[in-house]
């Protein structure tokens, strides 16, 4: 097969090359509710064509390469002294498999075990090119299923306003677990 980026012959969808100079991360930081942190590994527009694979066949090789570059190296070098869950944003099968899932399980480690089914929107509003208003009109509405870890690693996507994250983080603070950070691939506040 011929690499999505290149064009060159491989045996992956990105080739090696590519993954290594067109897929490298470089880790940026924002707050929400006030200092709950959201690293993000990509510039939206770095791999925004990427992104749009999520609903595809090919994205979940394509999602999978991308976890495999950023989270599965975050969760490697992660020095952190307690055990903690992670949990992708409604992390429902759409196009046979869900996207929030893949990412979420490149976590493993030996102090993250990541969960799934544990938060589920039950609005399935689109949130694409919406203002922060009209997400705001529409939450996501979620549903907890219990876990034992008290501290807890929001896994998704992408990040724009930070509303269904805040949302996840909120329902999870009232079930009394803590939410110590959010993982996303992309920021998208600045595009």
């Amino acid at each position: 097969m011929r690499c999505l980026m290149c064009e060159r012959f491989t045996l992956w969808h990105i080739c090696t090359t590519c993954q290594k100079n067109l897929l490298s991360p470089s880790l940026h930081k924002r707050s929400i509710l006030g200092s709950l942190p959201v690293y993000s590994f990509y510039p939206y527009d770095a791999i925004e064509s990427l992104l749009l694979t999520k609903h595809t066949d090919i994205g979940f090789y394509i999602y999978k390469i991308l976890a495999k570059n950023s989270l599965s190296v975050f969760s490697r070098e992660w020095q952190y002294k307690n055990k903690v869950a992670s949990l992708g944003i409604d992390d429902n099968s759409k196009s046979g498999y869900s996207h929030t899932a893949v990412l979420n399980r490149s976590l493993q480690s030996h102090n993250i075990t990541p969960y799934y089914g544990k938060i589920r929107a039950t609005q399935e509003y689109k949130y694409a090119g919406k203002t922060l208003e009209e997400r705001i009109g529409n939450p996501r509405k979620f549903i907890y299923s219990p876990f034992k870890e008290e501290e807890v690693i929001l896994v998704d996507d992408i990040v724009t306003t930070g509303s269904t994250l805040s949302e996840a983080a909120e329902l999870l603070g009232k079930q009394g677990k803590k939410v110590i950070l959010c993982l996303t691939l992309s920021d998208a506040e600045n595009r």
